[in-house]
């Protein structure tokens, strides 16, 4: 029979290989006292970038920036329970009023 799974001596990802990355990236970071959305924005208004480039983090920045768009539909769960209420507005489900409480004193 063949050995199957277990430790495999020199496999994987490279233990450092990850962290270096992380520690440059953060440097950089630091270096330039940019927010990332900042970063985006001057990317995309530099008149020499690449169009490409401007475009992609125009798409990347426009969350950040501009809230969604409504269209005016519904969704499933929001049609479903305006449907509940109409429903129990009126006929054979609607709510029925309390009864009246009277006290008499006599």
């Amino acid at each position: 029979m063949m050995p199957r799974g277990g430790y495999r001596p020199g496999a994987g990802r490279p233990k450092t290989a990850n962290v270096q990355t992380k520690i440059e990236v953060r440097r950089e970071a630091n270096k330039a006292k940019m927010t990332p959305l900042e970063y985006m924005l001057s990317v995309m208004n530099d008149a020499d970038a690449e169009d490409g480039r401007r475009d992609r983090m125009a798409v990347a920045a426009a969350p950040f920036v501009h809230a969604k768009a409504e269209d005016g539909k519904l969704g499933k769960k929001a049609e479903r329970l305006g449907r509940a209420e109409q429903a129990s507005s009126a006929g054979k489900f609607a709510v029925r009023s309390a009864p009246k409480l009277v006290i008499d004193n006599k």
